[in-house]
């Protein structure tokens, strides 16, 4: 028999996956899911994106590429992080990745030893711990309760912060409150960390989808002594429909760049040729369908956050962006339905994919007990059907 390593033993499968899995399942056996579960827009890649791949596999770009982009697309990724944020990097200080999780795991996989510590505020993307233990890290999350919109301060990394902690991973726009942070609110947990020499590795996927007046800052600019301890994660898949592309990048220090890269030529030396012309057409190109896109997402948060204020019992606050709403469930916690009792999120989440046939996932891998997520990414129909069959099976709990 073959043994598994520890590390391997400790790890647990995606319980946003796991969800959306099930969910095929039932509906490739005839059953009628609405899914809420998976964050991934369901609209068609933009055509002028295609149309970039398609010609790039014409002109024969189907063979290895440097392992850390090609220069054209890290030239987009350089000009759009200059554009849009105010910052300036190098070309030795950007690397391309399959995709924004590969980038995390990696900058993690660098800068963490065993026994190093890495604060997470929670509610997290679930993820996040399991990236840290991979690397032999320690997570140490740290609360963000939903008064205070679900947002860290600097006083509360001040006291979670050791001598071992090494890195934060700050996710804004977050998945899965929706939430993001104000210029003067990241200057703030920047300062923290840059006086306590804590690497951030900021996540900034959902960055284009922010449905308030708060507009998209990245830590590295809100507080510019922060860059040189900043890793900033983006990619394309939220913003521009592409999450099966898979294409994310980082930029930070050239010293924890230059060692992702290592570790990315050992790994998967990088991604399809076609798919990064494909990626310089997305960065590069009108904006117009992203807009688009994020405007719609706006339409449907508001139509799925009406139908749940709707159901008695539940509170949910109004999320910034991302397409995710995370309404506290905790009244329906101990309730019952006939012999099914729901003991917490996680057998709520159960009960409502088995007798209502709605696709939600628990908050409890968020970090988040009491709650559940529910993606709107999806049409306004299967909201509007989807809304009505989660009243009436929570209507059935006594």
């Amino acid at each position: 028999m073959i043994k598994i390593s520890r590390r391997a033993q400790l790890l647990k499968p995606s319980a946003t996956l796991a969800m959306a899995a099930k969910a095929r399942q039932m509906k490739a056996a005839g059953i009628n899911v609405i899914s809420f579960a998976t964050g991934e827009p369901d609209f068609d890649t933009p055509v002028a994106i295609r149309d970039a791949a398609k010609r790039a596999l014409d002109e024969g770009h189907t063979r290895y590429t440097p392992s850390s982009g090609i220069p054209e697309l890290k030239a987009a990724i350089r000009e759009k992080l200059r554009r849009d944020e105010g910052l300036n990097y190098a070309d030795d200080e950007v690397i391309v990745t399959c995709g924004a999780k590969q980038a995390i795991y990696d900058a993690l996989q660098v800068m963490i030893d065993p026994g190093d510590e890495v604060i997470i505020p929670a509610p997290y993307w679930v993820s996040y711990p399991e990236q840290v233990q991979l690397a032999g890290g320690m997570p140490v999350f740290v609360k963000a309760d939903e008064g205070n919109a679900f947002k860290v301060t600097p006083s509360q990394i001040e006291r979670a912060a050791s001598p071992r902690t090494r890195a934060i991973i700050l996710n804004y726009p977050s998945n899965p409150t929706g939430n993001t942070y104000a210029r003067a609110e990241l200057a703030a947990l920047g300062k923290a960390c840059t006086d306590r020499g804590i690497a951030i590795i900021s996540d900034e996927i959902y960055e284009k989808l922010i449905y308030t007046d708060t507009a998209h800052a990245s830590i590295a600019a809100a507080h510019p002594p922060a860059k040189n301890l900043t890793i900033v994660v983006n990619g394309v898949s939220k913003a521009y429909a592409m999450t099966g592309w898979r294409m994310g990048y980082a930029a930070g220090p050239r010293e924890v760049i230059g060692k992702m890269g290592a570790l990315v030529e050992q790994e998967n030396s990088g991604i399809p040729g076609f798919v990064q012309k494909a990626c310089v057409a997305a960065l590069s190109g009108q904006q117009d369908e992203v807009l688009r896109m994020r405007d719609e997402f706006r339409t449907r948060r508001d139509l799925m956050l009406e139908r749940m204020l709707a159901i008695p019992g539940v509170r949910c606050h109004v999320p910034d962006g991302t397409f995710y709403l995370l309404p506290n469930m905790r009244t329906f916690i101990g309730r019952s339905a006939g012999s099914r009792h729901i003991t917490d999120a996680t057998a709520l989440a159960e009960y409502l994919l088995e007798s209502a046939h709605i696709a939600t996932v628990s908050g409890d891998p968020f970090g988040v007990p009491g709650y559940i997520r529910l993606s709107y990414a999806t049409s306004r129909e299967n909201i509007e059907e989807g809304m009505r069959r989660l009243a009436e099976a929570l209507a059935k709990l006594t």
